[in-house]
């Protein structure tokens, strides 16, 4: 299940998201208007509700959490950018904090 919002996840909601992958969730976070999509199979879903709702490309960003660690990742092939990003991993230092902010925000139910 996929859900898009710029509040806080609740404790249900994330039940809710960690059905896909039991531990870890998949996010795609606007950073600039401070939108998450979470709960994806694949990142690019999450980015298709994120551009028609009128994000930017530039500031969308794919990456996940994982619920037991607590570890944040900047992982995803959205990320890839010939022009921008090289890797599937976010490497703008301030973009990786921005993401890390914001899931913290996000899942401060779980974090």
């Amino acid at each position: 299940m996929i859900i898009t919002k710029k509040e806080p996840y609740t404790k249900k909601e994330i039940e809710k998201l960690k059905e896909v992958f039991d531990v870890y969730i998949k996010t795609v976070i606007d950073v600039e208007k401070k939108i998450c999509s979470a709960g994806m199979d694949r990142h690019f879903e999450g980015e298709k509700i994120l551009l028609n709702q009128g994000s930017s490309q530039s500031d969308v960003w794919g990456g996940g959490i994982d619920i037991e660690t607590k570890q944040v990742d900047y992982n995803s092939f959205i990320n890839i950018r010939p022009n921008e990003n090289l890797s599937n991993e976010i490497q703008d230092p301030a973009i990786r904090k921005k993401y890390e902010e914001l899931t913290k925000y996000f899942f401060a139910e779980v974090l």
